[in-house]
């Protein structure tokens, strides 16, 4: 085990111990603990905390006005549907109520007095996604709209005066939940493809400040998972199999997002990376030492920390040298003895989806439960938020969910609200700006990887772009940036440019083309007969008009695979 700073720990006990005095302030009745009256205008309040305290004082002292209800909205962050806070389709309506009981997402967040609320990329008119007409992430003005909404909504509640929580997985790469109008940065991939930090740290910057912009005040990213296996769920999500690269990204991810006032969620503790299993189907088994996740998975996370990420999310992993048999998201030993104890983590952590299989073995009151008393904060996604919502309450009534633990967890979920509070909003016309898109096209430029072939010099010109099928855009992005870098595109007959992406394999490889093109994972090249192999890791616009720039001659590709392929030399132009 690596060393831990004193300083964390330090802060843990401080915690408990402003934790022990709210609770001390709660008075025991027998058969369980007394449920708080909801504070009325007559009665004794304590003096206004002033905007500029520290932010757990200013937690700690709204955390003494909460009632019970209050405390355990704070520790639900769910989903809704709908493209707006009040108006939503009839297809919405019906999904919310399921759901919750409610029509709308902002009667949702007025019911259970929610902490939070995440934004999502389907539809309850078309759950298979086919068609996009109703999420809550359409376009960047019906987002700054919808969490507009949200907070109005919120603000009414006893806990307003904290900032709501409002969330999404925004990675970039295959998990973008808002892509229209908006800089796309190049996968985590590409990033570590570039290995230099402060680029990856200046495109965040430039993310964050997008995020802020429509409202969003979480971001479930950066991925912290170190790529050991070929795992098809993580990826090109992760930024490689490399410990000490990945840590040295996830750093910069973190203090970008962060600069702009938008908490990063490191993820997905202890990391899923280790795993190929799909832990949006089954329950994935990490076999491996107690030596190689100190040694490999878990760096990362630790970087995320020591750059001052304010949360983690816990995952749905049952690892085998800690834990065998209860998953992450419900293992004290993973989130309280090694996350917090060990590591030294002293924000919020946050559950992987509860609406997940793993999470699913139980109903979602007890599932929500369990979570909290293993150590989590913050509840994502329950499957059945009235469910949950009254688990908890219950729970609290009974005392199999002790008051401390859910105390302790509201007073750091809203001291991370705190910390993200008093910060102006930017207006949406920054996004997608030049310095946006000057940072986005810094860390694509350089993580374009040549992994066989020559280093420099333009492709034998004219250039026929090929892929394959579904990835007409793709094509013609890359086709408009060849020709503004004066390449002569042709639809046939001219040297081949075979494009393969996510989801692409060896059948999917063409054996004609001069030069194939990897704009996910490269693994597909091990099987490539192309004399020349480029990667991308990308597919976004930024990093095509980085590969014209190498097809063109006009830049030299710079970026090492963080990922090893097999058959395919280690070392490439940037080494």
């Amino acid at each position: 085990m690596g060393r831990v700073s004193t300083t964390p720990r330090r802060a843990f006990v401080a915690l408990a111990a402003l934790t022990a005095l709210l609770v001390s302030g709660c008075a025991k009745e027998p058969g369980g603990p007394r449920l708080a009256a909801s504070p009325s205008p007559s009665s004794t309040a304590p003096a206004p905390t002033p905007p500029t305290a520290d932010p757990a004082t200013r937690a700690a002292a709204l955390v003494r006005t909460l009632a019970d209800e209050d405390l355990v909205g704070q520790v639900l962050m769910p989903y809704a549907y709908g493209s707006s806070a009040t108006k939503v389709s009839p297809g919405s309506a019906a999904g919310n109520r399921a759901l919750a009981g409610v029509d709308t997402p902002a009667e949702m967040v007025a019911k259970y007095r929610l902490g939070g609320l995440i934004l999502v990329g389907f539809s309850a008119d078309d759950p298979t996604s086919g068609n996009q007409a109703t999420t809550n992430v359409d376009n960047p003005k019906q987002v700054r709209e919808l969490t507009s909404g949200l907070r109005e909504a919120a603000g009414k509640l006893p806990a307003g005066p904290a900032p709501f929580l409002i969330g999404t997985d925004q990675e970039y790469g295959v998990v973008t939940r808002i892509t229209d109008g908006v800089t796309l940065l190049p996968s985590p991939m590409a990033a570590g493809a570039a290995g230099r930090p402060a680029l990856t740290e200046a495109a965040w910057r430039a993310a964050g400040a997008e995020l802020a912009a429509m409202g969003i005040n979480l971001d479930f990213a950066p991925v912290a998972d170190v790529l050991v296996t070929r795992s098809t769920v993580i990826g090109s999500r992760s930024f490689g199999a490399d410990p000490a690269n990945a840590s040295g990204q996830v750093g910069g991810a973190v203090r970008g997002l962060q600069s702009e006032g938008v908490a990063a969620s490191v993820k997905h503790f202890p990391g899923h990376g280790l795993t190929a299993t799909d832990s949006h189907k089954d329950v994935p088994v990490i076999g491996q030492s107690r030596a190689v996740l100190d040694r490999t998975a878990f760096p990362p996370f630790r970087a995320g920390i020591d750059a001052g990420a304010m949360a983690v999310m816990s995952a749905h992993l049952d690892v085998k040298a800690v834990d065998p048999g209860t998953p992450a998201t419900f293992s004290h030993k993973l989130l309280t003895d090694v996350l917090r104890g060990q590591l030294g983590f002293q924000g919020v952590v946050i559950t992987d989806g509860m609406n997940m299989p793993p999470a699913k073995r139980w109903s979602p009151g007890e599932a929500a439960v369990r979570a909290l008393i293993a150590g989590n904060d913050l509840i994502l996604m329950t499957p059945n938020v009235s469910q949950a919502y009254d688990g908890l309450l219950a729970a609290l009534r009974d005392g199999s969910l002790p008051r401390d633990r859910l105390v302790e967890a509201a007073t750091r979920v809203l001291t991370m609200k705190f910390k993200l509070a008093d910060r102006p909003t930017p207006e949406l016309s920054g996004l997608n700006g030049p310095e946006h898109r000057k940072a986005a096209a810094d860390l694509a430029a350089a993580a374009v990887t040549v992994l066989r072939g020559r280093c420099g010099g333009p492709v034998a010109g004219p250039v026929t772009v090929t892929s394959s099928s579904g990835r007409d855009r793709t094509r013609a992005t890359l086709t408009d940036a060849l020709t503004a870098a004066g390449v002569k595109v042709v639809p046939s007959g001219g040297t081949v440019v075979h494009l393969v992406g996510y989801g692409d394999g060896a059948d999917d490889l063409r054996a004609d083309a001069a030069v194939t093109v990897a704009m996910d994972t490269p693994y597909v090249l091990a099987a490539a007969k192309s004399p020349t192999l480029l990667a991308t890791y990308s597919s976004s616009r930024a990093s095509m008009t980085a590969l014209a720039g190498v097809l063109a001659g006009k830049a030299r590709p710079g970026g090492r695979s963080p990922v090893p392929v097999t058959g395919l030399p280690a070392t490439t132009c940037g080494t």
